[in-house]
């Protein structure tokens, strides 16, 4: 997909290949062995002279070659580059373990390469890891074990928590996602694997970082979209580095959060909606951050004041695109996250309202009978192979399986910063069932466009470690994690949310009957009923920056099955987030997440029936996915400037 800034960046990569030394390949291709003996190809580029450089180093499930330029780039700026193929992928040995060899577990492929370039004679001890998604995730999860000679990284669009924000997200399978890109990365193979653990069960925890986040010590930059696939998980990241992280890490932390899908970052176009053009670019640009922090944490430039200057936060408020005057559209920096906000709460009325009253004592109950062979659809929202970003719902809303809920038309404008959360109060006699909500601005032509969207299996209402059945006819409450945004609804439009129990293939559609993915089932048709009454009072929490928190309204309702607030508090603690253009290259490698397998002859050289070391066991090689540079090409010119 190409990006608007693509004649910018182009010529700075047009530049910055002309004036690259004369060797078009890496200086040497290494196979570098991990703890267990299997060794993962690695290209390194040496600028000319003697040495000792700087590094960056990209590791990559998508094919070392695609670095290419940026390691001939980079040259030319004095710092050397090392592009490494994941386990089990194109050059490498062993078996693609999909993220779970990557961090503190047995195996610690990310340790093990960062220890390896530290102790070459032409590294000065400075590296600095670089990439978005897959390559952020992998950063994400080496961070933890403290590896030598890491100095900083730089993250867009990644998860530090791969089994709740990528694999079950809060119980329910991330169908699209994962089959989607698996089976284009030719390591389809692991949606068994995904299959046999679908509870967080300890197989894991080498993937999943937040406890321990207070063993990072380096600062990062985060950088992440409000529709993107692992929006939550940008955030908690900073947050979790910001504030539990050790002294290295604690305060040295940077985030990015633009309206940006996954593929989308960088640009204005986003699902149905086009941003106005300051929306592509926070006030420090992404190239310039890029600049920045490479050149003070690679030793170009010995004085941190360029760093220093960087906000903490920059954020894009989002608003009505296409009402002249309207509130919003504009990028805002704050001194952390989250911002101060009221927790506001907008409780679901009978006859399909919301209102920051308190229900009637006799409102009752919704009801709508969901069916898994006829599940609602997935339109739009954070998603990677399907069509992502904020789209209209009215024909998903008009469904006789969904309830909406909307404020009138506002008086005033609401703005909504922050994590946003439904609490619902419900009961079924299905033995299982998830709860769908998506968070909605209703524009005065009737366009219901899609801001957030989340999901609760109710098995998993206590947590991931146990699939719990639903106690038949009992009110139990569900705390339905819609993640985070921002946005400020004008006057005239109205706040709404839509409540089902399905957003397939978004999530695998749960047939009711207790079992898991691609487990044995008998789809169930499943009535659900949403409480909106005095003692069972439902309702959708907002977190309004603009308001005084002593005016929020809290109904006084009876605790219901407590465990889900419990659960809910326990994620919280995990995931530290409520403690208190990028150019067409990345453009185009983040793309590539789901580009299809097309060259069979890229396949890593593990053999039939491998064993990974991570508990994985692969049927067939992997295959090719593509990868055409990062955006470090652009910033080399620059660098290469800077040096002059």
């Amino acid at each position: 997909m190409a990006h608007r800034s693509l004649s910018v960046l182009a010529g700075l990569a047009v530049s910055l290949i002309v004036c690259a030394p004369a060797a078009a390949q890496p200086t040497s291709t290494v196979m570098v062995p991990m703890r267990d003996s299997v060794a993962l190809a690695t290209d390194v580029y040496l600028p000319p002279g003697p040495g000792p450089f700087p590094v960056v180093l990209i590791r990559t499930p998508y094919d070392k070659n695609g670095a290419l330029d940026i390691g001939n780039g980079l040259r030319d700026a004095g710092v050397a580059t090392v592009a490494q193929d994941l386990r089990g992928r194109f050059a490498s040995q062993g078996v693609d373990c999909v993220f779970l060899c990557d961090g503190d577990g047995a195996l610690k492929d990310g340790y093990d390469t960062l220890a390896w370039i530290h102790a070459q004679p032409w590294c000065n001890g400075r590296v600095v890891s670089w990439g978005g998604s897959a390559l952020g995730i992998v950063q994400y999860m080496a961070a933890p074990t403290q590896p030598p000679g890491l100095a900083a990284m730089f993250v867009m669009v990644g998860t530090p928590n791969v089994y709740q924000d990528a694999f079950y997200q809060h119980g329910a399978f991330r169908q699209s996602l994962l089959e989607g890109w698996l089976q284009a990365q030719g390591s389809a193979f692991f949606l068994d694997v995904l299959a046999q653990h679908p509870l967080d069960d300890g197989f894991y925890d080498s993937a999943q970082t937040a406890s321990r986040y207070g063993s990072v010590d380096v600062p990062a930059i985060h950088v992440g979209g409000w529709f993107d696939i692992f929006d939550q998980g940008t955030i908690d990241a900073f947050v979790g580095y910001q504030h539990h992280g050790a002294n290295g890490a604690k305060g040295k932390q940077k985030l990015v959060m633009g309206p940006w899908t996954h593929a989308g970052v960088g640009g204005t176009q986003q699902g149905e909606l086009t941003f106005p053009a300051q929306a592509a670019q926070p006030p420090v640009s992404i190239d310039d951050l890029q600049v920045r922090w490479l050149s003070y944490y690679l030793g170009l430039q010995p004085s941190s004041a360029e760093v220093d200057a960087i906000p903490t936060v920059q954020y894009y408020v989002m608003g009505a695109v296409d009402e002249a005057g309207a509130p919003g559209n504009e990028w805002r920096t704050a001194t952390d996250w989250p911002v101060p906000a009221a927790p506001v709460r907008m409780y679901l009325q009978p006859g399909g309202t919301l209102a920051e009253d308190c229900p009637p004592a006799l409102g009752g109950a919704s009801t709508y009978t969901y069916d898994p062979t006829n599940p609602t659809p997935t339109h739009g929202g954070a998603n990677l192979v399907l069509p992502a970003g904020p789209q209209d719902q009215r024909t998903i809303e008009a469904r006789s399986d969904v309830l909406t809920f909307s404020t009138p038309p506002l008086a005033q404008p609401i703005e909504v910063t922050g994590q946003v959360r439904a609490h619902l109060l419900v009961d079924t006699h299905a033995l299982d069932t998830d709860l769908a909500v998506r968070l909605t601005d209703v524009y005065p032509d009737g366009r219901s466009i899609l801001i957030l969207d989340g999901i609760q299996r109710l098995g998993y209402r206590h947590g991931p470690t146990a699939l719990e059945p639903v106690p038949a006819g009992q009110v139990i409450e569900a705390v339905v994690d819609l993640w985070s945004t921002s946005i400020v609804f004008a006057a005239g439009h109205r706040i709404r949310i839509s409540v089902t129990s399905s957003n397939a293939p978004r999530f695998w559609a749960n047939p009711n009957d207790g079992t898991t993915y691609r487990g044995p089932s008998v789809p169930t048709p499943a009535t659900v009923s949403v409480h909106h009454e005095a003692s069972a009072a439902s309702y959708l929490e907002i977190p309004a920056p603009q308001r005084d928190p002593a005016s929020v309204v809290i109904c006084d309702s009876p605790a219901q099955d407590a465990g889900a607030e419990a659960a809910a508090d326990a994620a919280d603690d995990a995931s530290p987030a409520d403690v208190g253009g990028p150019d067409a290259i990345v453009q185009d490698a983040i793309a590539q997440d789901s580009a299809p397998v097309d060259d069979a002859s890229m396949h890593g050289p593990a053999g039939d029936g491998a064993e990974s070391g991570c508990g994985c066991t692969i049927p067939a090689r992997p295959s090719r996915g593509g990868w055409h540079g990062l955006a470090i090409a652009g910033s080399a010119a620059l660098l290469r400037r800077r040096r002059r």
